[in-house]
């Protein structure tokens, strides 16, 4: 995430470098920004395969490729009553509540389940 001021074309080079420190293990990026700034950004961050997911028909509704992954994961964070809203002052906050909603999801997930 990045701050309002800037354009999502020209954060894609700051959040890419930090998505490279983070998670050096991701190989593929499923975005919707086509362009020259977004391929040069990709390009300097290291060896990554982006995959641009378009629209092809604009008159009716068609489930896109990778698209359910993202909503999914949506809404599994509207879940969590703090991300429901937008209450946060600050970028860094909102991300570390996005972060700790999905440990909490993971840790559910690994954790066994209690038998009665």
């Amino acid at each position: 995430m990045h701050a309002a001021d800037i354009q999502d074309r020209d954060g894609a080079l700051l959040l890419l470098r930090q998505t490279r420190r983070l998670f050096p293990f991701i190989e593929r990026i499923f975005g919707g920004y086509a362009g020259e700034r977004t391929a040069t950004a990709v390009a300097n961050t290291g060896a990554w395969m982006i995959e641009i997911v378009k629209r092809r028909d604009l008159h009716r509704f068609v489930v896109q490729p990778k698209r359910w992954i993202v909503e999914r994961t949506f809404a599994w964070l509207s879940r969590n009553r703090r991300l429901a809203r937008d209450f946060e002052r600050h970028v860094r906050k909102t991300a570390a509540f996005v972060r700790l909603a999905m440990i909490r999801l993971l840790l559910r997930r690994l954790a066994p389940t209690a038998s009665p």
